[in-house]
């Protein structure tokens, strides 16, 4: 699929001279600096060098001092306390991370991950009955709850108190709850909205250490489950979490915890993991337990402090991962020949497919490889329960979340955000909440927003590509939403030698402007252009460099992202 082009201007030229001066660098990369709202030395300074002690004060957040006592409290009472989360990636850490902490301070604690077959997203009114049955009085929740307001209420009257830990976006209603910590409710002035489920969780931790005179390291020493959260959760990586981020992959590739530290073995990478590694490396290995099995087994492995059973259970996590690829591939398959065998599917702006046979657990999955193929709003049903449960998946741009509310009347429940969302209705209203689904993207989306584009920072000539050039955007990592690897443009390349294929669809080239440096390149899915590019007729490129390790030999590698024959194209 074709891709637009869509290049930054730089509209502060003072700024970018300035930073280029003060900083010693190319103006180029000051450039990509300022379009991130690096403006001065002192913010470059912030950027470059992450440091702990500018996290931010966790007393900031709202409810946050009522939390704290309400944990004090149950602690000195000997109440029994459950944790309670979500069963994807976030939510799993989450709950490794506060039940590791909390249980330093009580044994009367336990944690819950709720069934997603049986029980679907959410607080779910089997775990609260769970909680009172077994003499819980307290349960903390992260990563969800934030509108479980009929079940918090639920749970009080079963003398079961809630503080919630989400970061999800409230309803108009707040749960009735001891403490409700979400940085995204309106009345919460907390300086960073863009934590992780987990990095509530993390901040719950860090308040519990101040209040009470420990050492930071009681809870920085999970940094690398909050990391492995904001990579999974496709949260921003600015700010605090880039912060939480980047300190999170050293402990990660220096002392991670058992569990991980055996996941990590199990992929046969002996290498430095990078934010992109553990996005698809080990998110979807954690994720797979919850999606083929039941999500305790991930929470189990991340609690392993012993090498032997965290080897085991990152085997059975393993095998869940190999499962789960074969049921997502067959799923999309037979999704792709639903759309492909239905004419009235094919020039739709939405795409809504549903078969009650297709597993519940990787229905996510396929929305994201539809929206892959047809760039397009995605719903991907399947029955569980009586209902009709799905996974929503967007494109760049556009908020499904809005489109979404406008057919709320005919919704069990939903919830998510602009990008991703997940939703339940009756089986009856299949077919109007295609229809009206279709209506409300068509008449709001843009045709410009159903074709990919690729966001490129800046225009560079080859010969500004050197070692401190590469050094310098590799200071940039860790790499994610908001701070993504900057992506440059070049025009008038030539190829040298002869491109050729690997791995059946990618092309392997060496490229070169007059004048400059030979460059080894690779274009992944980019196999079509090896007839297409001509010698001696230039083309342009857009591209991120990066350094090519090989036999223990380091090179400088374009990684072309497209590329583009005519210049007026």
């Amino acid at each position: 699929m074709e891709k637009r082009w869509v290049q930054h201007g730089n509209s502060d030229q003072t700024s970018t001279t300035l930073l280029a001066q003060q900083l010693q660098i190319d103006e180029s990369l000051a450039q990509i600096l300022v379009q991130r709202g690096i403006h001065t030395f002192d913010e470059a300074k912030f950027f470059f060098r992450p440091n702990l002690a500018d996290i931010h004060d966790p007393f900031l957040m709202k409810d946050m001092d009522k939390a704290i006592t309400r944990i004090g409290l149950a602690l000195d009472n000997d109440e029994k306390i459950m944790i309670y989360g979500d069963y994807d990636v976030d939510g799993t850490t989450a709950v490794a991370l506060a039940y590791s902490f909390f249980s330093k301070f009580t044994d009367r604690i336990e944690y819950y991950i709720p069934d997603r077959h049986k029980e679907g997203y959410g607080i779910s009114n089997t775990g609260i009955e769970y909680a009172a049955a077994n003499q819980f009085t307290l349960i903390i929740a992260l990563d969800c709850g934030i509108k479980s307001i009929a079940q918090v209420a639920y749970a009080t009257s079963l003398g079961v108190d809630f503080i919630i830990c989400d970061h999800h976006l409230p309803g108009d209603t707040l749960p009735d709850a001891a403490a409700v910590l979400d940085p995204k409710r309106a009345d919460c002035l907390y300086p960073f909205k863009e934590l992780a489920g987990c990095g509530i969780g993390f901040k719950l931790a860090q308040a519990y250490c101040m209040a009470h005179g420990l050492d930071a390291d009681q809870y920085e020493q999970y940094l690398d489950l909050v990391m492995v959260s904001i990579a999974a959760d496709v949260v921003p990586v600015v700010d605090e979490n880039r912060i939480l981020a980047y300190h999170g992959l050293i402990k990660l590739n220096n002392n991670p915890c058992m569990g991980l530290k055996s996941l990590m073995d199990s992929t046969g990478r002996a290498k430095i993991f990078t934010l992109t590694d553990v996005i698809f490396s080990l998110a979807p290995r954690i994720n797979a337990a919850g999606r083929m099995d039941h999500a305790k087994q991930a929470v189990k492995m991340l609690l392993c402090d012993e090498k032997e059973m965290a080897e085991t259970q990152s085997i059975f996590i393993n095998l869940q991962n190999t499962d789960r690829k074969t049921s997502d591939q067959n799923i999309t398959a037979e999704a792709l020949s639903l759309i492909q065998n239905s004419e009235s599917m094919i020039n739709r702006k939405t795409t809504v497919v549903y078969n009650e046979n297709w597993n519940k657990g990787v229905i996510g999955i396929v929305a994201s490889r539809l929206t892959e193929t047809y760039y397009r709003p995605t719903i991907v049903l399947t029955h569980s329960n009586g209902l009709l449960t799905g996974s929503a998946r967007s494109v760049a741009g556009y908020d499904l979340y809005e489109a979404l509310l406008t057919c709320a009347d005919l919704l069990v429940q939903f919830g998510g955000h602009k990008f991703a969302a997940g939703l339940t209705m009756s089986p009856e209203n299949y077919d109007l909440f295609s229809e009206r689904f279709e209506q409300a993207v068509a008449s709001t989306i843009t045709d410009d927003l159903l074709c990919p584009e690729i966001q490129i920072d800046t225009e560079i000539s080859l010969n500004q590509i050197d070692g401190k050039f590469q050094r310098i955007i590799a200071q940039m990592a860790p790499f994610g939403p908001g701070n993504t690897a900057p992506v440059f443009v070049t025009h008038d390349v030539y190829f040298t030698g002869r491109p050729y294929i690997v791995g059946d669809k990618h092309l392997k080239l060496n490229v070169k402007q007059q004048n400059s440096a030979i460059f080894e390149s690779i274009g992944f899915g980019l196999g079509a252009y090896e007839n297409i590019i001509m010698p001696n007729k230039p083309f342009s490129i857009c591209y991120t460099i990066e350094e090519n390790v090989w036999k223990d030999q380091k090179r400088l590698q374009l990684n072309i992202k497209a590329i583009k024959t005519d210049r007026e194209s």
